[in-house]
């Protein structure tokens, strides 16, 4: 049964990158994937300024990039390890200087920016960053504090190493997701004493897939749990209308997506849009 989407309230976090539109019943967190990279304009293109404008001007406010660092420290928003799929340029981006990397255009035509260039580029976003690599945690750290945007980032990875790395480089509270490991412990151990001792109290969002082969991830439970201890679920990545639906009517408080013109038009519908129109 659906829920009443103007009657879940995401949670108060604390942090404003997960607060923000908490005077707007039912508003939830609409990310661009990437910059939004299977929009039909926007084929082999993901991760470019020219997405990241596109998805802006479709009034994103909450961009979703990866990060990696060059062999000389750049941070640049790039999800591979190599650079051989995206661009005609061969080669790991961390053997790399940023002077090699930038002569590498994705899809032919675009460079691949440096996240400190986003952070410029758009100063009313949001950034959901997945930290790629360790070599990239010092770098992100450095960029947080001197273009004072903490307030502006969430920052998840797959490694739970490297993500106890950034919480103790940064010099203050930045939103961060749960590691794989602590999903797995909020989603099937019972019982707060256990889950409390097996989780980071610094975990301010579960960001998950829907389902992960034939085990469902997001359950009506593990909203529950999660909004109770204070935390935001964000589902990746969505892009097909009904499945949108299906989350948003368990509550989910964020959904990220490659299709960024869909995902608009289901939450305008719905009256959960939180972005300009």
């Amino acid at each position: 049964m659906a829920r009443d989407t103007a009657q879940v309230t995401r949670p108060r976090t604390g942090y404003p990158y997960l607060d923000a539109g908490l005077d707007q019943p039912g508003s939830v967190l609409a990310m661009a994937h990437r910059g939004g990279s299977f929009h039909p304009d926007l084929e082999g293109l993901e991760n470019t300024l020219v997405a990241f404008q596109h998805a802006f001007d479709l009034g994103y406010r909450y961009l979703e990039t990866d990060v990696r660092a060059t062999r000389d420290g750049t941070l640049l928003a790039f999800h591979d390890a190599v650079l051989d799929r995206l661009t005609e340029s061969r080669g790991p981006v961390s053997e790399l200087d940023k002077a090699q990397v930038r002569q590498a255009l994705i899809g032919g035509r675009e460079q691949i920016p440096t996240m400190s260039s986003l952070f410029e580029q758009f100063p009313e976003a949001r950034f959901n960053i997945d930290l790629k690599s360790e070599a990239a945690v010092g770098p992100l750290a450095d960029l947080l504090a001197s273009a004072n945007a903490y307030d502006r980032v969430c920052i998840g990875s797959f490694s739970e190493r490297r993500m106890r790395r950034f919480r103790s480089a940064v010099s203050r509270p930045v939103a961060t997701a749960a590691s794989p490991r602590e999903v797995a412990v909020l989603r099937f151990l019972p019982g707060e004493r256990v889950v409390g001792a097996l989780t980071n109290s610094a975990v301010a969002a579960l960001q998950i897939p829907h389902r992960r082969g034939p085990v469902r991830v997001v359950t009506p439970a593990l909203v529950e749990r999660a909004h109770a201890r204070g935390q935001h679920v964000h589902v990746w990545t969505v892009d097909e209308p009904h499945e949108m639906h299906e989350l948003l009517d368990l509550g989910v408080d964020g959904l990220i997506t490659d299709r960024t013109d869909l995902l608009r038009d289901v939450l305008v519908a719905r009256g959960q849009w939180m972005g300009p129109r």
